[in-house]
């Protein structure tokens, strides 16, 4: 039987998806040179997340608010004011308070979407990658061009941003929790799954499929063989995160993992 969810439980989702994060982020500033400009700056236990040369919404995102860093908003918004972009704030439905969204609304931010939160307890028994009949592998450092070509493709961006893509995950491949893996149809590189280990809790943190293996298992597969090397490694949860009843959603479910919570996204309006 799956647990009934618990707000320590919503509490230690939000808390992985802070910590896995924040580690990636460090990766990359710790590059020689921080050649794309990342800054994290904490405002109590909230973090703002913020690159220079990385626009997009998942690197310069606001996580962890709650009602004892309301008075942090305002400077939350001029430290990316200052640095000529706009944030997006995720909400955690009951992290955070009526006078929040208010505050929020006041600075011109709109609920922009949704963002589904999953979960898989150990307490139930992992499942068996070994069945799915897809190879899975770990990828070995030499192997990061590839993984970058796969990440590219399946998520739309354009070829030209491998080298960039393969630089910034490549970092993350010694740094203590990080596990990269590959699966193969027919011998040939199809789809990658990224995991991050800390403490008891493992995070899903990126997965994507290259349009020509589409819809022959291989996410399933990954995922569960995700969630295997989290047992075998002491973890006692799994957490990811999936648009709405995306594929990506149903993927989860389909192996066992449950909705945790369903955040907000938070946007300025452009004016």
């Amino acid at each position: 039987m799956t647990p009934i969810l618990t707000q320590d439980q919503v509490h230690l989702i939000e808390r992985s998806e802070m910590d896995y994060m924040v580690d990636r982020m460090r990766a990359i500033e710790e590059r020689e040179g921080n050649p794309e400009g990342v800054e994290m700056k904490s405002f109590g236990k909230t973090v703002a997340f913020y690159s220079r040369t990385m626009p997009w919404p998942t690197f310069n995102t606001v996580k962890g608010l709650s009602p004892d860093d309301i008075d942090c908003i305002d400077a939350i918004v001029d430290f990316y004011k200052s640095r000529g972009r706009k944030p997006q704030f995720e909400i955690v439905p009951s992290r955070v308070n009526l006078e929040i969204l208010k505050k929020l609304a006041e600075h011109g931010f709109y609920q922009s979407g949704f963002h589904t939160s999953m979960y898989y307890s150990m307490e139930q028994l992992p499942p068996d990658w070994r069945d799915s009949g897809i190879d899975i592998k770990e990828i070995s450092e030499e192997e990061f061009m590839t993984y970058a070509l796969i990440h590219c493709r399946s998520t739309g961006l354009p070829d030209d941003g491998i080298p960039y893509v393969a630089d910034n995950n490549q970092v993350l491949y010694a740094r203590p929790g990080w596990r990269f893996f590959m699966a193969l149809i027919d011998r040939k590189p199809a789809a990658v799954g990224v995991m991050y280990m800390n403490q008891t809790v493992a995070s899903l943190t990126f997965a994507g499929t290259l349009p020509e293996y589409r819809n022959r298992g291989c996410q399933q597969a990954l995922i569960r063989r995700r969630i295997y090397e989290a047992a075998i490694n002491g973890c006692q949860a799994v957490v990811s995160q999936a648009g709405f009843l995306t594929q990506s959603h149903r993927n989860m479910e389909q192996v066992g993992m449950k909705i945790g919570y369903i955040r907000t996204t938070w946007t300025e309006l452009e004016r």
